[in-house]
């Protein structure tokens, strides 16, 4: 797992946040299923990185393979 996701019980119920933040994994796939661009989310959210939105893409991206791949071994 990247370091840009973090995993903590303290935080967000312990979903997966990026570096410690209070943004999660999905908040990011939310705002792109929106329709946001990259800008329009480093514009509303000035912590995060173009790096962070990626690190949230190959997050999501690893667990559905991880899902899929759990699925067909089954």
């Amino acid at each position: 797992m990247s370091t840009t996701v973090t995993i903590k019980s303290s935080k967000r119920s312990g979903k997966p946040c990026i570096r410690n933040l209070r943004i999660t994994v999905y908040d990011i796939l939310a705002m792109l299923a929106e329709g946001m661009s990259y800008d329009e989310i480093l514009e509303d959210f000035p912590k995060l990185t173009k790096e962070d939105i990626l690190a949230a893409l190959a997050y999501a991206a690893d667990r559905e393979h991880k899902t899929l791949s759990a699925k067909l071994s089954a």
